[in-house]
């Protein structure tokens, strides 16, 4: 990596010619516009410190600094970073990957309060989550640690956990077991509730 950035002049040295200065910016322009100026776009685990800061919000003035809990910070960031292996994620928005990892560590009245969403709208992704979180919980969570030199504060930033392939291997094992479950048993599990006397058929 660079320690300083190279001038402008310097990246039209070293094409040798090919392009100049000025078609440097104009394309620079270009690719700008492209993205809508977008550049720092929001990534799922910042989505997750988004609602987890509303979730635990105490004092309006605070609203900068982490009032939630670190170890569940870790623990959902943890469910997300192995989820996001899998390429099934892509079917989601990093919104919605959020808002459902949240579920799975809390209720739907918090995940909806703090996201805005509503179940309908995220109860595919969580169903999606299922056969991660599973996994997860089989190997046990990752533990916040503590670093020299790092703010208290800032714990939760620093990722303590490995999530391998074996793991992402396990996760997609039970994802086809579960797949096959419910393409063997499609109606729901439990007790049925028997139609009203009224719109029972007559014999």
């Amino acid at each position: 990596q660079e320690i300083y950035p190279p001038k402008l002049h310097q990246f039209a040295y070293v094409t040798d010619g090919a392009c100049t200065e000025d078609e440097i910016l104009s394309m620079e322009l270009i690719i700008m516009k492209a993205l809508n100026w977008n550049l720092n776009p929001l990534t799922v685990v910042s989505w997750l410190n988004i609602y987890m800061q509303v979730a635990y919000l105490n004092e309006l003035y605070e609203v900068l600094l982490p009032q939630y809990p670190q170890q569940i910070f870790v623990q959902i960031a943890e469910l997300l970073d192995l989820c996001v292996l899998d390429i099934g994620c892509l079917e989601y928005t990093y919104g919605v990957l959020a808002a459902s990892a949240l579920y799975h560590f809390s209720s739907s009245e918090l995940m909806q309060k703090v996201s805005g969403y509503e179940w309908c709208e995220i109860e595919e992704c969580v169903k999606w989550m299922v056969p991660f979180a599973m996994a997860i919980r089989e190997v046990g969570s990752s533990k916040l640690k503590h670093f020299r030199g790092i703010a208290p504060e800032d714990l939760h930033n620093i990722q303590t956990h490995i999530n391998s392939l074996d793991l992402l291997d396990k996760a997609q094992a039970k994802q086809a077991i579960l797949a096959e479950q419910n393409r063997t048993s499609p109606f729901p599990t439990g007790v049925l509730t028997p139609p009203q006397s009224s719109k029972k058929q007559s014999s």
